[in-house]
């Protein structure tokens, strides 16, 4: 945390010169100390001192100034910090100006020069005076502050980028927080610029994107090797694993993201029933955890990117990103997962990003704190929304198709659902409409077997029915089955057009496509067990058969 700061202004060089040595004599231990001869550059500075979260805990101005006086400063620095401390400084007894400066802004104290000694007519008074407001004091948040909507797509996008990619922000609702409305009309910003979000520099952008927003904190770092020995597709539990494996055995490696490292488990609020963690973690934890170590071991990691295509040439893979130059590489390994499924019923799309999620239990879950939500799907991502959920909100219904929880969903998750006196499974029941104005305002259900429809007030639904692979963009020569899966292994002998394919003498490897060299591993390879640790198991395992395919090329 950075130091709070006393902030001194005197158009006298001299006079500056002497009252900054005397408050870094002092005060440098505890205090970051700034001097200025002008005062319009001292507002200029404060605005961007506010944005990046730095306090100013004292100002020491000259009433006598040539931009203008002391007062009149005063006047507008304590609209940016109005918790500060104001002394004012001048030459001589200046009863007018000191009463101006009482009845204007509150002022703390009539400073006189010369203060000679400062023991005795300086510190004193400095003492006395910041250790009131350290009384008072609380630290201002360090970090990226986002301000907008709580309703609108677009600050949503950028909450779960940044979330998911662990990057510590601040949301500021417009709506609610007047802190906010400060924000904006300190960086002369209107409602029209939102979403505006604030660096940690200082520095503010209107209606980022999520590839500005990457640059600007390097998370989209420029590509450093020629060739690449493996370049892993998806950073979900299986692409972070094989990442660490790859790179722990010198392999050079790059892992390439399209949104945010971690994948569906990524969002999940607690996985219990990962080996070695007896209390569970959390996805962000997990991710946190494999990226650390990952980029420690020298993975190289780009987000956020997506691949369009691989092409081979020569007996190297060509990685074709959607913006950025082509990634040559000896070795090619997809873990590129799983979507949610779109729920295709009357009026979701209208509300998606406002009210209705896919995933993002644990962006928006803060929204919900004593309102009544829903959540639809019966596996084990749902149960753990759910029960995320109900520490923040006054209901969570959990919608399912089905008679119960058992066929679906881990007998741990039941068992905790069942405990929770704010948690509700509507059984054999589906959505047929979402409505509101300009957020979700409510659902309406029917009941499969009675086809009663019953209308509920909502103000979230959170998504989780079930997956399909992302695999939508690959148009290389590899064969996936009917659910567009990617198959792999021996299983590929079952398909007619494999041996059109295929030209080498052996037999593919466990997680190799029929394109030699390329390998798929987790959630989007056909007959994956659907769980973080065979996800993980299979990201390292991947590495093992990259090794043989390199060996012999």
């Amino acid at each position: 945390m950075n130091k709070p700061i006393i902030f001194s202004i005197d158009d006298d060089p001299q006079v500056l010169r002497a009252i900054s040595r005397d408050l870094k004599t002092q005060y440098s231990s505890e205090y970051k100390v700034i001097s200025t001869s002008s005062a319009n550059e001292a507002l200029e500075a404060l605005t961007d001192l506010k944005n990046s979260g730095d306090t100013v805990a004292l100002f020491l101005v000259d009433q006598r100034m040539p931009e203008m006086e002391g007062v009149d400063f005063l006047h507008k620095a304590i609209k940016i910090y109005p918790e500060a401390k104001r002394v004012l400084l001048t030459a001589y007894s200046d009863t007018v100006a000191a009463i101006k400066a009482i009845n204007i802004v509150q002022l703390d104290f009539y400073l006189t020069k010369p203060w000679n000694p400062p023991e005795e007519k300086l510190y004193p008074v400095i003492n006395d005076l910041l250790d009131d407001w350290q009384s008072h004091y609380t630290p201002d948040f360090k970090g990226i502050k986002l301000i907008g909507y709580q309703f609108s797509p677009k600050s949503h996008e950028i909450k779960d980028y940044l979330a998911g990619n662990l990057i510590p922000y601040r949301w500021f609702d417009i709506e609610s927080n007047p802190e906010a409305k400060a924000l904006l009309e300190l960086n002369n910003m209107s409602n029209a610029d939102l979403p505006v979000i604030i660096y940690e520099d200082g520095t503010c952008a209107c209606l980022p994107t999520i590839r500005q927003i990457a640059d600007k904190v390097r998370l989209s770092p420029q590509i450093k090797n020629e060739i690449y020995d493996v370049v892993i597709i998806g950073a979900g539990p299986a692409g972070l694993a094989a990442a660490v494996y790859g790179s722990s055995e010198g392999l050079k490696t790059l892992l390439i993201e399209r949104r945010a490292p971690g994948g569906q488990a990524g969002t999940s609020s607690r996985i219990e029933n990962y080996l070695g963690f007896p209390a569970g973690l959390s996805g962000a934890d997990l991710t946190r955890r494999a990226i650390s170590q990952a980029t420690r071991l020298g993975a190289q990691f780009l987000s956020p990117h997506a691949v369009n295509d691989i092409r081979e040439k020569d007996g190297y893979k060509k990685i074709i990103l959607d913006d950025g130059p082509d990634i040559v590489s000896r070795s090619v390994v997809i873990t590129t997962g799983v979507d949610y499924r779109k729920l295709e019923v009357k009026g979701v799309e209208n509300f998606t990003g406002a009210g209705i999620y896919y995933g993002a239990a644990t962006t928006e879950a803060s929204a919900c704190k004593g309102k009544d939500v829903f959540v639809v799907g019966g596996g084990n991502s749902a149960g753990q929304a759910a029960m995320y959920l109900s520490k923040f909100a006054k209901k969570v219904n959990i919608v399912i198709r089905r008679d119960d929880l058992t066929t679906t969903m881990s007998a741990y998750l039941i068992e905790q659902i069942r405990l929770s006196p704010n948690i509700e499974v509507l059984a054999n029941t589906e959505i047929c409409e979402a409505g509101g104005g300009d957020c979700l305002e409510r659902l309406v259900f029917m009941n499969i077997k009675t086809q009663k429809k019953t209308t509920y007030g909502a103000s979230a639904l959170y998504i989780f029915i079930g997956a399909r692979p992302y695999t939508d963009w690959i148009h290389l020569d590899i064969i996936k089955n009917n659910k567009e899966f990617i198959e792999t292994g021996r299983d590929l002998a079952t398909y007619d057009t494999f041996r059109k394919i295929w030209k080498l003498k052996r037999d593919p490897f466990l997680l190799e496509t029929s394109c030699p060299g390329i390998f798929a591993a987790g959630d989007v390879r056909a007959g994956a067990m659907n769980r973080v640790a065979s996800a993980v198991g299979e990201g390292s395992m991947a590495i093992s058969f990259v090794h043989k395919y390199l060996a012999e090329v």
